[in-house]
């Protein structure tokens, strides 16, 4: 995942947003988002050569995310899967502190990493290149890609604002796919460095990426209105940019608040 757009407690109707564009190498075998046999209450994509995801949600109103820490290092020897991250909160039962305490423990068992994991009560972020600090979020619009979290690259930075745009016509979707199929790349001058050669970081500048062999994979959608519905929709794309495919889920969350 290399884009994550996300509003906490941002919106009258809808407590939890998200638009995301997950990038991987097309070589890498994926499912696409449905609930998974061996955690029924979990719906997510699955990457089916670690097991992990890098996105899903859970029938109790948990919910993470996860994008990698891109610094030209490459990957750490050994390191344990990233997806798991997310996969075992979602699967799990421990409080979002808790899990987080637990993850900070580990966290230099993993290349770099930044996390999303909350509840229907609170959200955290936490990176493994920032110190071991956590971040509960405060009511806002937050954007995440494979920096630090609202570091302004200048693809966050036109992402968050046509976000922010596309909230106000909830729930039109259409909006929000439009902005995660924004191809345009950003000029050299404003790039950033990130340790990998000039012409990738071109590449990966653009909010939906696409090469040969690497790219946006999948673009996703995921709302959770305050009444406890939750959508998911995501739309899948090939070698090329190539649409193959949509999947749309919507649940009734098992989780009932009261109050505001």
């Amino acid at each position: 995942m290399c884009l994550i757009l996300l509003a906490w407690q941002a919106h009258p109707d809808y407590p939890l947003v998200v638009a995301a564009n997950r990038d991987e190498f097309f070589a890498r075998p994926t499912a696409v988002a449905a609930f998974w046999p061996d955690a029924p209450q979990v719906l997510a994509g699955r990457d089916l050569e670690a097991g992990g995801t890098w996105l899903g949600v859970s029938r109790e109103q948990r919910f993470a995310a996860l994008t990698n820490y891109r610094d030209g290092t490459g990957q750490l020897p050994g390191a344990r899967s990233r997806g798991a991250l997310v996969a075992d909160f979602l699967a799990g039962r421990e409080s979002p502190q808790a899990y987080i305490e637990t993850v900070g423990e580990r966290a230099s068992d993993y290349s770099g990493f930044n996390l999303f994991v909350g509840d229907a009560e609170h959200l955290a972020y936490c990176s493994n290149r920032d110190e071991g600090k956590v971040r509960w979020l405060a009511p806002g619009i937050y954007g995440l890609s494979n920096h630090l979290l609202d570091t302004p690259w200048p693809k966050l930075a036109s992402a968050k604002a046509a976000f922010a745009a596309a909230l106000q016509t909830l729930p039109l979707a259409a909006p929000f796919f439009t902005l995660l199929a924004d191809r345009e790349i950003v000029a050299d001058s404003h790039l950033p460095e990130t340790g990998v050669p000039l012409a990738w970081e071109r590449i990966l500048s653009a909010v939906f990426v696409s090469s040969e062999h690497y790219g946006t994979r999948a673009s996703t959608l995921l709302s959770r209105r305050r009444d406890g519905l939750i959508t998911l929709q995501e739309r899948s794309f090939g070698a090329g940019a190539t649409p193959i495919g949509e999947a749309c889920a919507r649940f009734q969350s098992s989780l009932m608040l009261t109050g505001v």
